[in-house]
């Protein structure tokens, strides 16, 4: 009986919507059709008058996970509206006018989240040169393809964690519906010290001047006006360059880069304009100064120990562990002769560690969540980091715990995002195995589902 009442419930939420009533046929609700007394003597214009059963849709799930770390459920009815989850019912309800999508075959589980890309570039051998000779447009078509692709491939969502101020525009064209893309919450560029990692490097005097960034800061009060200069631009979380990275093109290293009152002057001017800050860094001294400066997240984390891991769990810290970047990067150096003989040597130092570095994160009890550093590796290809993630010891529902329920609140979107539950987003994927079994399942996404709307549906 309790269960019926709570399927009554979720069905008159939907008929006090729609202005319909409910039945039941066999002890399970059903929609009925009916017209009131204003709508039968006028047209009734407010906005629930417009609405009717057809706007409902009906997702027939043979399995549901709806929330990482909690049992999947087989034969489940996911009821939509205006894009918002209503509820989530056992068994397949049915009626002549919802639209009906039959997942029956097929395993349901909450959009995917990328906590760590680069959506408006991808590394390729012209990389230097891209910097130079594209335009505007050309950066914001592609951060469009690439939008697409990471949304085809079941991401609903991504952190953009440094990038040209056209992410911002993207950001707004896929929210207003012009685009199809996943949610986007950006740093745009990142804030530097001069000649660090996310300054510009190699090139020529002139060309060097040209490409200069109002991120780039040296000493507190400086690294005050770039984080203020970076929240002016948009940016919805504070992105630092903390450490040494693999692929500036300079040989500075991997360790701290910004002195410790840098750091701090970042965080706390960050937080009078509510804003996070999240730090790229490898090295152990960098990371742990980031930590304590009141870093909240760390993006890589090469070089951390067990006293680093100490350092996550005190201040209830994120590591974004991105062990995708690194097996590219080791790749390219081994196997290409494009990248600069700088970053060449970082790759085979650093990409090597990454995967032990997220073995013992995950055993020493640090928050992981799901990031790939995208524009390093393929656009499209973002699922292949739960592969590294198995294998580092997560198990399969970790991983997608890490992508969803905990990516989520990383990127401050868990009030819509994360898991299916009613008056969240309807943003869903299906595979047609089981992901818990087999986490390669992640790899070929056959329906992808944002705000409501099919995106794909092989």
């Amino acid at each position: 009986m309790k269960r019926f009442l709570q399927n009554i419930a979720i069905f008159g939420a939907i008929a006090s919507a729609l202005a319909v009533s409910i039945y039941t046929v066999s002890g399970h609700p059903v929609l009925a059709h009916t017209v009131s007394e204003s709508q039968n003597s006028n047209e009734n214009t407010s906005e629930n008058s417009s609405k009717n059963i057809a706007d409902i849709t009906l997702i027939h799930a043979g399995n549901v996970l709806a929330i990482a770390g909690q049992s999947p459920k087989k034969n489940q009815t996911i009821i939509i509206l205006d894009g918002n989850i209503m509820g989530i019912e056992d068994g397949f309800l049915q009626d002549d006018e919802a639209n009906i999508i039959d997942l029956s075959e097929y395993f349901v589980l909450p959009g995917l989240i990328d906590s760590h890309v680069h959506i408006t570039h991808e590394w390729n051998p012209n990389i230097r040169l891209d910097g130079v000779t594209k335009e505007a447009g050309d950066v914001a078509y592609d951060a469009a393809e690439n939008a697409q692709k990471t949304l085809m491939a079941g991401f609903i969502a991504v952190q953009d964690v440094g990038g040209p101020k056209e992410v911002f525009a993207l950001k707004r064209a896929i929210a207003a519906g012009k685009i199809p893309g996943p949610h986007i919450r950006a740093a745009g560029r990142a804030v530097s010290v001069t000649g660090g990692h996310g300054d510009r490097h190699g090139y020529i005097e002139s060309i060097l001047k040209i490409q200069s960034q109002d991120t780039i800061c040296d000493g507190a009060d400086d690294c005050r006006r770039a984080t203020r200069a970076a929240i002016k631009a948009g940016a919805d979380i504070i992105k630092i360059t903390a450490t040494g990275g693999v692929l500036s093109n300079t040989n500075a290293g991997t360790e701290q880069q910004f002195f410790d009152d840098e750091l701090v002057a970042i965080v706390e001017t960050a937080q009078t304009m509510g804003r996070k800050v999240t730090a790229h860094a490898h090295g152990k001294g960098g990371i742990e100064s980031a930590l304590n400066a009141g870093v909240k997240s760390i993006e890589h984390g090469t070089y951390m120990d067990a006293g680093t891991a100490a350092l996550f769990r005190k201040y209830d810290a994120t590591l974004v562990p991105t062990v995708i970047a690194g097996m590219t990067v080791v790749d390219w150096a081994n196997n290409t002769d494009w990248l600069p003989p700088n970053s060449a040597q970082k790759a085979l130092e650093v990409g090597p560690q990454m995967q032990s570095m997220l073995k013992l994160a995950w055993e020493n009890g640090v928050t992981i969540a799901f990031g790939t550093d995208s524009g390093v590796s393929k656009h499209g290809e973002n699922a292949q980091e739960f592969i590294y993630m198995v294998e580092a010891g997560m198990s399969e529902m970790d991983a997608i715990k890490a992508a969803t329920l905990t990516a989520a609140k990383h990127i401050e979107m868990n009030d819509k995002i994360g898991s299916l539950e009613a008056g969240k987003y309807a943003d869903l994927i299906a595979v047609k195995g089981n992901p818990l079994e087999s986490i390669e399942e992640l790899l070929d996404i056959d329906f992808v589902m944002k705000g409501g709307i099919v995106y794909k549906n092989k």
